[in-house]
Parts: structure tokens; sequence; C-alpha cells
């Protein structure tokens, strides 16, 4: 299959789901010159999108007959394969030399899968999913794990550079989602540490702001301890990546972790942990709303506190 010449000006662009990650990417590829088509199942959500010049369209199969380059950032991988594979999904309304990237976290197998449909066709399919959150997205510094053909994922690099900072190609299909499968894992561990570490602070009768001028520039500094910290200390659990689909990643990644004969027992207690959170109506939260689970098993009112 050729590779297309990808840029701004020429190309198009199709967009499904503009949640809470995806309307600030494909912004930004619209800010960068590319004309974009847009689709997401709550009409309303694309509406500043549509305002900023998108053009709306009914189905994931419509986008793609309008594009050039279709992306996908969806919750599930049942989502995944209904957008990209179901009969209305994007691969239905590509034709030969497109390009489908799907950019969620989603299931390796899953990616393989799209890719040897897209061959059929002739259309190609890339998995891209992003690690940094609605931050990261707002200010176009993801970190995007690429699996898929290489001179397709260069010739994308416009694409990738108008919404991330650190771009790496990882492989083949279902390389980029295995890379993030790692992300993940060190996300979820790391997280409890976070909590547990603020929980400490807090208990032992410290300032806590004060405590992370410490911290933070360390050998113990995060990317979660410098940007959740503040928002657990202030209550502010609004989501940058919901709890449940964290609780999804985590399922994949212990599945993939079974097939392959490891164990990783870290994970899976952190898992567990998020099933309470989720059990305890914050599913729709942010991954930081782990604090309110450990808190009420140690006995603190941390809203309140």
């Amino acid at each position: 299959m050729s590779v297309p010449t990808i840029a701004a000006g020429t190309t198009t662009v199709g967009w499904i789901g503009t949640g809470v990650m995806g309307s600030s990417m494909v912004g930004h590829l619209i800010d960068a010159g590319f004309s974009a088509t847009v689709y997401t199942r709550t009409k309303s959500k694309a509406d500043p999108l549509v305002a900023k010049g998108a053009a709306w369209a009914e189905s994931p199969k419509a986008v793609a007959e309008a594009s050039d380059v279709v992306f996908s950032i969806v919750g599930f991988p049942s989502d995944v394969r209904d957008v990209m594979l179901g009969e209305n999904g994007a691969l239905a309304g590509s034709k030969s030399g497109n390009v489908l990237v799907d950019m969620t976290t989603s299931e390796p197998s899953l990616a393989i899968e799209i890719d040897a449909a897209a061959k059929q066709q002739g259309v190609h399919s890339i998995d891209a999913p992003v690690s940094g959150g609605d931050v990261g997205a707002k200010e176009a510094r993801l970190s995007i794990m690429i699996g898929g053909d290489k001179d397709v994922v260069e010739a994308l690099n416009p694409c990738w550079e108008a919404m991330g900072k650190t771009i790496v190609h990882q492989g083949p299909a279902g390389a980029g989602q295995h890379t993030k499968m790692v992300n993940q894992t060190l996300i979820a561990s790391g997280m409890i540490g976070v909590c547990e570490a603020l929980l400490y602070g807090h208990k032992a009768g410290l300032d806590l702001p004060t405590v992370l001028q410490s911290v933070a520039t360390g050998a113990a500094g995060s990317w979660s301890l410098s940007n959740l910290g503040p928002r657990i200390m202030d209550n502010n659990f609004d989501p940058g990546f919901f709890v449940e689909h964290f609780i999804k990643d985590m399922g994949i990644a212990l599945a993939e972790a079974k097939r392959m004969g490891l164990c990783l027992p870290g994970l899976a207690l952190a898992h567990q942990l998020y099933l309470s959170v989720q059990a305890n109506g914050h599913g729709r939260d942010g991954t930081h709303a782990l604090q309110l689970a450990l808190s009420e098993m140690a006995g603190v009112d941390w809203r309140n506190r």
C-alpha cells in the first residue's frame, strides 16, 4: 500500500470521541490547519468544535467517508470495536489509502485485529494510546505510544506534533497498546504511594502543601504527585481520567500478564482498591479519588479534615 502524504491544509481528518481528552486533541489539529469532521455519541459535546469550524457527521462511517485520516479515542474496547469494525464503523467508510488511528487505551489483540482487517481493504491502521490526562491534552504535550508500520507512523508526524510532546514508535501493530499497559502499571502502584503518603502526612499533623515543597522535587517526585497531589489536597476529584476507565486498563494489563505467565501482585492490589473506589460511587471521578477509599479504610474523613 502506498503511504499517504499528510499535511495541514490538504489532509482532511476525522475524529471519533470528543470527551475529556479528545475534544482538546482534535482542537489542536484544527488549530494546526487541518479541516476536521467529528462524531461523538452525545452531539452536544461536539458543539464547541463545530463552532470552531469542524463538520458534524452522523456516524463513524460518515466520518471516514469525509476524511483521509480518522482518529478515535473512546471508552472501552467494545466501543473501539464498534466505531472501527462495526457496520457503521470507520473501516466500513474507508477507501484504499486511508489511515485509521485508534488512540483509546485498548486491547493489544484488538489493535492487531483492526490492523489485519484494515489491510484487507488497503487501509492503514495505527494504535496510538496516550498518557498525560486532561492537562496534557489541553497543553498539547501528551506522550503518544505508537504501534504500526513505521512509514505510516512517520507520515503522521504533523498530526502527532500538534497533539503531543513525546512521540515514540514502539513497534508493529499492538506495540503501542502494550506500552500503554506498562504506563498504566506504573501509575497504578504509584498512585497508591501518593495517596498513602498524603494520608500519612495529614495524620502526622503536617501542612501538606509545605510537605510537597520538600518531596516533589526529590527522588520521591512524580507526575502524579506534582499534578494530582494538589487536587487531592483541594478535594478536587474531577476527572483528568476516569476511575472506571482506569479499572478497564488494569483489567487489560492483568489479562495480558496472565496470558504471558506473569505474576503482578502490585497491579492486582491496585485493581482491587480501585474496584472499591468505584463501588463507593466514584467511578466517574478522577484516578486520584483513590484517596477517598484509602482514607475511609483508615477512618479519616478526608473531605472534612
